[in-house]
């Protein structure tokens, strides 16, 4: 008898949970669709609708040969993007807990925004859902067990925003278009193989250090501070991205792998390594 109600509360717990999973991933889904539809709406039209290497000729020379080596003259401008990677994320603050993970994003060019949408594995039918997005000037990172128990809830306009929009200005070498000035961004001379860029989108100003290889392709991209959370706290911390496996996608030559660190005194601790599985561009017409 008492294994037989043994077993019974075992599958009731089992149904329990899967019943939880499944309502934490429906409401997750639902609130994806929500979040790309606000996306979608804060779109406004390109211009030019085409690549004019005529606006190269005053820009530092890394940056208009980064130009003439991933574009063509007189291609299509990059008005969106769908994105799928697979890599692993490192969960620790003070010590490495690098888990596995697979993600979407989608990309709108103008106005600037973005949302990616991570799984990240913890353990065997324990996941993690992630939102980090970027969405018509709010900046939005949402953690959640399930997709159901937050354990991360940050959003709004001011650094929480600035930080995202950091990461879509980092990752514009997936979206090249997006770096030229006629699409908002100022570029200024360092040396022959770095330039500072400056994007400015509502109240937000951002420059960053752009850094070039010897085939002139963005190599990294570096903030000064950007916040990095610790003990609940968020810290002011130099930032770093770099990119690599360059190869057509569209057109156009962009990195297929990437690396994400904090530069900390200590060194470099990078906590994101993903790769692109799928790129698809939506072009301006």
């Amino acid at each position: 008898m008492g294994l037989k109600i043994f077993l019974i509360v075992i599958l009731a717990l089992v149904v329990i949970f899967l019943v939880a999973v499944g309502y934490g991933g429906f409401r997750w889904e639902d609130g994806t669709r929500e979040l790309r539809a606000r996306l979608d709406a804060a779109r406004v039209p390109l211009h030019p609708q085409v690549v004019d290497f005529r606006e190269l000729d005053n820009l530092p020379p890394p940056v208009k040969r980064f130009f003439r080596k991933v574009l063509k003259d007189g291609q299509p401008m990059v008005a969106g993007a769908r994105v799928r990677h697979s890599g692993t994320f490192n969960m620790g603050e003070t010590t490495d807990r690098w888990k596995s993970f697979t993600s979407s994003q989608q990309v709108i060019t103008q106005r600037p925004g973005f949302d990616w949408d991570g799984r990240v594995s913890l353990m065997p039918g324990f996941q993690v859902r992630v939102h980090d997005a970027y969405v018509a000037g709010e900046g939005i990172l949402h953690a959640a067990l399930f997709g159901l128990f937050s354990m991360v809830k940050l959003r709004g306009t001011g650094d929480v925003a600035k930080g995202e929009l950091m990461r879509f200005f980092a990752e514009a070498a997936w979206y090249p278009t997006a770096l030229l000035p006629s699409q908002g961004v100022r570029w200024d001379a360092v040396d022959d193989h770095c330039a500072r860029a400056t994007l400015t989108e509502g109240s937000i100003a951002l420059t960053m250090l752009f850094t070039f290889n010897p085939q002139g392709l963005i190599d990294t991209v570096r903030a000064e501070a950007r916040g990095r959370t610790v003990g609940g706290a968020v810290i002011p911390t130099p930032w770093q991205g770099r990119v690599w496996n360059y190869e057509e996608r569209g057109g156009m030559q962009v990195p297929l792998d990437a690396e994400v660190a904090w530069l900390l005194p200590e060194g470099a601790k990078p906590y994101w390594c993903g790769h692109i599985t799928k790129i698809d561009y939506e072009f301006e017409r």
